[in-house]
């Protein structure tokens, strides 16, 4: 097959492709050729703005969210891949489902709140540099995973609030062949608040099919004193039983930090330089993981902190064959140095690419069930 135009790099962008290039926005809603920035001056929600230069100018940049309403942003058909999905809606994030149905099945792949699918889970802007998931001054959410499809992609945001929102959004995307090999996107959103005492999180379950997991975002909200970050990432693949295949050794570690995200400091001592832990933690982010947020709370290890972490699979997925279950445990210390199974607020986005058909999401919960107190 010649080159279809997906999966771009530094290596191959010279490379010339029959691939269409095509955006959908308020602009162009469906993103047909030549289209783009006709919407006559009296249906545009910037008329006022635009009125002395007229249509072309502007017109129409973003749409409005009613409350208690769905939209379609883009209906797409044929194939081809969505490459990259730019956002900045305002009001409460966590009442914006973002949702994506890849060839007409009838329950979505994707199925999130918007600020958790880029990472912003709290529903505060954090700053991310990382190679999916962007986030840009001032609360621009930008997503640059591959989304391939063969017959049809219809993505539709829905409004769970009294209130109006205004929705600037941008969604760009290819037109070509798709590899016969070319999983779907997927990406599932959970909270359990708080968690149960002595059970593990369920980040993940029920995925049947063959595929590849890409990533995770975590919303931790520790309702405890000290360290909450000792429990064990536990990837269950193609048929495990009581025991994973893939066990990691903490969660601060399966983020790529170490040693509770705490910063380091260095005092000059005479000609030599002393190394001391700082007390506090210490955000970063990278390409493939970060600790992007720390919310609230007084001092290092004190109640009711809140903090937001991704990890990117990317060059290193997890692949499986027939099924998948991802478990979390949630670990803190007692006075005596035991491990104390903690009861705190979590809530994740799972991502991975995998076949069709897949099975339908657990109920993604109403509105009380996502409010952030």
């Amino acid at each position: 097959m010649e080159f279809n135009g997906l999966g771009t790099h530094m290596g191959n962008l010279y490379r010339t492709s029959g691939a269409k290039s095509r955006s959908i926005s308020a602009e162009n809603p469906d993103g047909a050729k030549g289209k783009g920035g006709m919407c006559e001056l009296i249906d545009g929600v910037s008329a006022v703005n635009a009125k002395d230069l007229g249509k072309g100018w502007k017109v129409n940049p973003c749409v409005t969210l009613h409350p208690n309403s769905t939209i379609v942003l883009a209906d797409i058909a044929g194939s081809g891949a969505i490459q990259h999905i730019w956002m900045t809606p305002t009001g409460v994030w966590r009442e914006q489902i973002l949702r994506i149905y890849w060839d007409d099945q009838e329950h979505p792949s994707v199925e999130c709140p918007v600020g958790d699918f880029f990472a912003c889970g709290w529903g505060i802007y954090a700053h991310i540099s990382s190679l999916a998931v962007c986030v840009n001054p001032g609360s621009a959410l930008n997503c640059y995973w591959q989304m391939p499809f063969r017959r049809h992609c219809r993505i539709t945001i829905e409004n769970r609030s009294t209130q109006s929102s205004t929705f600037f959004y941008q969604i760009d995307y290819c037109l070509t062949e798709v590899e016969p090999d070319a999983a779907y996107f997927h990406a599932q959103f959970r909270r359990i608040n708080p968690l149960p005492y002595k059970e593990v999180y369920p980040l993940l379950d029920g995925v049947q099919g063959k595929g590849q997991y890409i990533g995770t975002y975590m919303c931790w909200g520790v309702n405890n004193n000290g360290w909450w970050g000792e429990g064990e990432f536990k990837f269950f693949l193609d048929g495990d039983g009581e025991y994973p295949t893939i066990c990691g050794t903490g969660t601060e570690d399966y983020f790529c930090g170490s040693y509770n995200f705490e910063g380091i400091e260095y005092e000059r001592k005479s000609v030599a330089y002393e190394k001391r832990k700082s007390g506090r933690y210490e955000t970063f982010t990278t390409p493939y993981a970060g600790l992007a947020q720390v919310i609230a709370g007084d001092g290092c290890y004190a109640s009711q902190q809140r903090f937001g972490m991704y990890r990117w699979h990317i060059v290193d997925p997890i692949r499986f064959e027939t099924d998948l279950r991802i478990t979390v445990q949630a670990l803190g210390w007692r006075a005596d140095r035991r491990y104390l199974p903690l009861q705190d607020d979590i809530s994740s986005v799972a991502y991975w690419y995998q076949t069709l058909p897949t099975v339908a999401f657990p109920p993604l919960g109403d509105k009380d069930h996502l409010e952030i107190i």
